[in-house]
């Protein structure tokens, strides 16, 4: 099996154990707001020192679209889902979506790891997406 890597550092807790991978994110220790992805400047109040912070795996789309043309310098499979989604925490995150013929505002949907490309190395860089959950 080849050696996963996330697409940019400290996006996951994880990519070699996708049942328990979580996105981080920052909680400013000023205004207490979370951001997405985790950084130390809080974009909020730019109060320095937010503490990275494991996400909810699960969440619900609040909006989603088919893209069916490719975009520039885009390689991969179309068609494919892109939208938002609100994890518990309140916070709403930008994202591939995954079966977008499944998905739509309200539809419930779960954190996984997407296989992006390999690198120059042969190892396997992954994104996040989110899925439907399987009823």
């Amino acid at each position: 099996m080849a050696v996963r890597i996330p697409l940019h550092e400290g996006l996951l807790t994880s990519v070699e154990d996708e049942p328990t991978a979580q996105l981080l994110g920052g909680r400013c220790g000023r205004c207490a707001k979370l951001s997405f992805p985790a950084q130390t400047i809080c974009p909020y109040c730019s109060a320095d020192g937010c503490a990275s912070v494991a996400l909810s795996t699960i969440g619900v789309i609040e909006v989603c679209t088919t893209v069916v043309n490719r975009p520039p310098g885009y390689e991969g499979p179309l068609p494919f889902g892109f939208g938002v989604v609100e994890l518990p925490e309140g916070i709403r995150l930008i994202s591939r979506i995954m079966h977008p013929d499944r998905s739509r505002a309200g539809t419930a949907v779960r954190l996984v790891l997407e296989n992006v490309h390999s690198d120059a190395e042969g190892r396997q860089v992954v994104t996040y997406a989110f899925a439907p959950e399987e009823h």
